[in-house]
Parts: C-alpha cells; structure tokens; sequence
C-alpha cells in the first residue's frame, strides 16, 4: 500500500533530546501502518522508526521537505514554526518541556499557546492532543495549509514579534512598587 499523505517531523538543533516526541509519532504510527511516509530531522533525539531519518540537513533540503510535505510536526521553537509557515503550513508543535531535560526552560509552551491562539499553530501539549491532531491530518490535510495571507513571511514575523515582547515584558517586582510609592530609589 502507498501512503496517504507526507509528513514531515522537524526537532531543530538544539542539543537537547526530545525522544517523547518520537514516542508519541512512533504510537500513532502503530495504529496507523503505511498511512504516512514519515521523514524526520531528529537532531540530537534517536531516529524515528519507520521513518527516512536525518540528524542534520542543510536547510535549504529541510525546507523543500516542508513544501511538499501533506503535514509538518515541529518543536515549539520560532525557527521550525517559522520555515512551516513561510512553506505554506499549519504545523502541529508539540513543545519541548524544561521538567523533562528537553529545554531550558519552558518558554515553548507559552509560545505555542500564544500561536495557536492566532490560529498559527495547532499546538499538542500532550500525546492525546497529537494523536488527534494527525487523525485530523490523515483525515483532512487541506487543514494543515496556511493560507497565503498567514504564511506571509514578513507579517508573521511581525505577529511573532509582538508576541514575544509581550512575554517577555516584566512588570515591577513587589519591592520596586513599594519605593515607587514611597517615593524611595
């Protein structure tokens, strides 16, 4: 049997190890034998099986992958967000999480949450969530296309722009107000 649709799974390249996502793609997988040809760019994950596998790609590779592919699954990173958009995709992002040693931090949930908020993302903070996702994807892949006016480049840079500078703004500590009122430096 020829598969069904082309997806594409993209964890950048960071040094950090994100094998739950491969987990959770090789479950679904499981329940979905020769459904999707699977090319995955894991980095320093393990492979993905069932999958053509690559650690590192040249981007320019990367992204051609992206434009033909049918559904794009990344990290919660701007720069694989940022490639699937600009190649005409809604990508499913699955972000990393600080607790599990995938990232410093746990920035890439709120930067999920925000997108998919916009509509930019379709963000799978847990392997339910993905799983349905890609049943959506196997089910309907013309909901994974952004459309040429939301994968403008420059504009989502824009919108992504404003959406970091509101998470990253900082409100005054606690002692700050309190010499603010009292007139003390």
């Amino acid at each position: 049997m020829t598969a069904r649709l082309t997806a594409v799974v993209t964890v950048g390249t960071d040094h950090h190890r994100f094998d739950r996502l491969m987990d959770w793609l090789e479950s679904w997988q499981a329940e979905h034998p020769d459904e999707v040809a699977w090319i995955a760019q894991h980095g320093a994950s393990r492979p993905m099986r069932g999958a053509t596998a690559h650690d590192m790609m040249p981007r320019s590779e990367l992204l051609d992958l992206l434009r033909t592919a049918d559904v794009v699954i990344t990290q919660g990173g701007p720069g694989g967000i940022m490639d699937a958009r600009e190649c005409g995709k809604l990508p499913i992002v699955v972000p990393r999480l600080a607790r599990l040693d995938e990232v410093v931090d746990d920035h890439q949930i709120a930067f999920a949450e925000q997108l998919a908020a916009r509509g930019m993302v379709v963000a799978a903070q847990t392997e339910q969530q993905l799983h349905a996702a890609l049943d959506r994807a196997l089910s309907d892949p013309a909901q994974f296309v952004a459309s040429a006016e939301a994968s403008n480049v420059a504009a989502s840079v824009a919108r992504l722009e404003a959406a970091v500078e509101r998470l990253l703004v900082r409100r005054p500590s606690r002692t700050g107000r309190r010499r603010a009122a009292s007139g003390k430096r």
